[in-house]
């Protein structure tokens, strides 16, 4: 089972920490891929983490402002979001999938091939 959670409403320059958690398994080995979906806009990709190498990938859109970690136990992962902006509004997925997911463009800007997923948390950030 995958949960979001830490959503909520913001001020624009304001911050928020999404949480993934995830029970039956641990992210040992896993891509796990923060998505998000803005009304009558198309799913996409904000971040990405190897839980492996715990290398890491952001949309330029981001880049600089979010931040995505994992805990020590391996059960959940973190996205910090910083100086977050009125576009940012939006509901917030978690998806969890083979660690190559990350690397792979189209995979981690889409979410096309991330196989498991979390029911999403709503962002919204006022200006």
């Amino acid at each position: 089972q995958i949960v979001e959670s830490g959503g909520g409403s913001v001020q624009a320059g304001g911050s928020l920490r999404l949480s993934c958690t995830v029970s039956g398994f641990t992210l040992d080995y896993y891509g796990v891929g923060w998505f998000r979906q803005a009304p009558g806009k198309e799913r996409e990709g904000v971040s990405c983490i190897n839980t492996v190498h715990g290398s890491t990938w952001y949309a330029d859109s981001v880049k600089g402002r979010f931040t995505v970690s994992t805990d020590n136990e391996k059960r959940a992962v973190f996205l910090q979001m910083n100086s977050l902006k009125p576009e940012d509004t939006a509901v917030y997925y978690c998806a969890v999938d083979h660690p190559l997911s990350c690397l792979d463009s189209s995979t981690r800007n889409t979410g096309e091939g991330f196989g498991s997923w979390g029911q999403g948390t709503q962002v919204t950030v006022s200006s």
